[in-house]
């Protein structure tokens, strides 16, 4: 049975699929129960591991390549026997391998891609490179209640590394029609954080002070980079900067400045709207644009309320509103059981002659 409704030729009736994803500072391995169902894709997560390194970047306010790539190496093993062991099934029993081979931090991939390369040999098992911004694509598909995708789609994706917005004709054919020429939104996050004194990764304690009552009124007037100028392209910088001469201003250092609470969550709120005004902005002008009769929100910055909150009002309010797709906030950041999703609808777009050439051999990092 075909789904070119999906752009895969042909969907195996059902697979068990380890998903392997080491793109930036988490260790993450699913195993994914995958078939189909009322003519669509249907997937059940059986084991969903997470091995973070919250703890081993906090102090630097970011990502360190060098030691994400030393945690991976230590935590795949262990990683890898929880979900099998929570999948409840043996490696044997798995039937695909999909492992992030691009993009993302290089010393990151390597060691997530030459581990997996190994459990393939080992095992004979075929095994996928998958492109990590497909996975966050494929998540929206994890939510066994999600409505049937309808193309041409819009798609954005914001997490700390990326901010893009997609245009697909199919889950298999689209095209990056907007990106952002320096910060990620999440990067943007995590840096105001650092600046007033909040936790690494910055978007959950930025959106929990935003979200907490302040009758002040700062006067910030914070831009909104972008927003105004045609085309879907993002700038971030510029915002993360006027917040630091913001902070400057008014409390005289951004060296450990003393910020009053109820100020600190108005701060957290200006800064928060100025992101989620320019996101929402671009992705419903896209939406009109291309005629997009699906809308769909991927990555870590996906699971911000806010955003989740405001993109639904403004699509809701369009003449011919579209579909709105939210994948589960569990499944919004780096996991493995998007990269497994996504490797099973490439499985399905491949002839025999491809699915024999899926070894280990022909699977390698992506620059």
């Amino acid at each position: 049975m075909s789904f070119p409704f999906f752009g895969v030729s042909d969907i195996p009736e059902q697979m068990l699929i380890l998903g392997v994803e080491t793109s930036c500072d988490d260790t993450a391995i699913a195993v994914v129960e995958a078939g189909k169902s009322r003519n669509k894709p249907h997937f059940r997560v059986l084991s969903n591991i997470i091995s973070g390194q919250v703890d081993t970047h906090a102090a630097f306010g970011g990502v360190v390549p060098t030691l994400a790539a030393r945690d991976h190496a230590k935590n795949f093993a262990p990683v890898l026997m929880q979900a099998l062991e929570e999948a409840k099934t043996a490696i044997e029993g798995i039937d695909l391998i999909g492992v992030t081979t691009h993009p993302g931090l290089m010393p990151s991939l390597v060691v997530g891609v030459h581990a997996t390369r190994a459990v393939a040999w080992k095992t004979k098992k075929p095994i996928l490179g998958i492109d990590h911004l497909e996975g966050h694509l494929a998540a929206n598909l994890l939510d066994e209640e999600a409505p049937k995708v309808q193309f041409p789609a819009i798609a954005l994706i914001v997490s700390g590394g990326h901010t893009q917005l997609v245009m697909m004709r199919s889950f298999l054919d689209y095209d990056v029609i907007g990106q952002t020429r320096d910060d990620a939104a999440g990067e943007a996050f995590d840096k105001v954080a650092k600046l007033i004194g909040l936790p690494f990764p910055g978007g959950p304690p930025i959106s929990a002070e935003a979200a907490k009552p302040s009758d002040i009124n700062l006067e910030l007037n914070l831009p909104r980079p972008m927003a105004n100028k045609e085309g879907y392209d993002f700038s971030f910088s510029g915002l993360k900067t006027a917040v630091l001469y913001a902070v400057r201003d008014r409390y005289g250092t951004t060296e450990d400045p003393k910020i009053p609470e109820e100020e600190r969550a108005a701060l957290c709120a200006d800064f928060q709207q100025a992101v989620v005004d320019v996101l929402v902005k671009k992705t419903v002008n896209a939406a009109w644009e291309y005629e997009a009769k699906t809308v769909m929100l991927g990555g870590g910055v996906a699971a911000n309320t806010e955003l989740r909150r405001q993109l639904g009002e403004a699509l809701a309010a369009q003449e011919h509103p579209p579909t709105y797709l939210l994948p589960p906030k569990g499944l919004s950041v780096d996991n493995g059981a998007m990269i497994a999703a996504a490797a099973y609808l490439r499985w399905g777009a491949m002839s025999d002659e491809e699915h024999a050439q899926a070894s280990w051999q022909n699977v390698a990092v992506r620059v």
